[in-house]
């Protein structure tokens, strides 16, 4: 199967493809985590990809990314569905493949107050694994993001890891 977006030609095995999205809307309760401080609130989605779906200004009320308030997957992924919106984390290679699937997650606590959503995947192609830790510290306005990346073979492994973060353009 060919499509037209940044060479996805749809061979992902063994990942399934997902090449049809449903024509009708309908609603769905996502599971959100939620980290915050006296200046930031973060959300991050899990089940999908992991993405920070919404980073919020809590000094002056501004979404600092673009905060897409429906979900409504387009067909550019590596594996079929992908969203616009929020940041995006992206490895091995395009909007990976797991960027619309869900991941395993968990939250940690720094002794200095710091709060950390690790999401983690694993590419079953190169059987790789990847990790990105989306942190807030206390009394600081800024997100940090922590990346781990594992290669579970003997082999050299070569990759792409970028995060595509949206924002509104006005």
């Amino acid at each position: 199967m060919k499509r037209v977006y940044q060479g996805s030609s749809g061979r992902v095995y063994p990942l399934p493809l997902i090449d049809r999205i449903a024509t009708e809307g309908h609603d769905h309760a996502w599971r959100p985590l939620h980290i915050e401080n006296k200046y930031l609130r973060l959300m991050v989605l899990p089940e999908i990809g992991g993405r920070i779906h919404i980073g919020l200004d809590k000094i002056n009320g501004y979404d600092f990314f673009y905060r897409q308030n429906v979900i409504k997957p387009a067909l550019v992924g590596l594996a079929g569905p992908w969203i616009s919106g929020g940041v995006e984390f992206n490895w091995p290679q395009h909007h990976r493949p797991a960027t619309f699937m869900p991941m395993e997650f968990e939250i940690e606590h720094g002794d200095d107050g710091s709060a950390t959503i690790w999401c983690s995947d694993h590419d079953p192609t190169n059987r790789m694994k990847g990790m990105h830790g989306v942190c807030l510290y206390p009394d600081k306005a800024y997100v940090e993001l922590k990346v781990r990346l594992y290669n579970r073979t003997p082999y050299v492994q070569t990759f792409l890891w970028w995060a595509n973060a949206a924002v509104r353009a006005h």
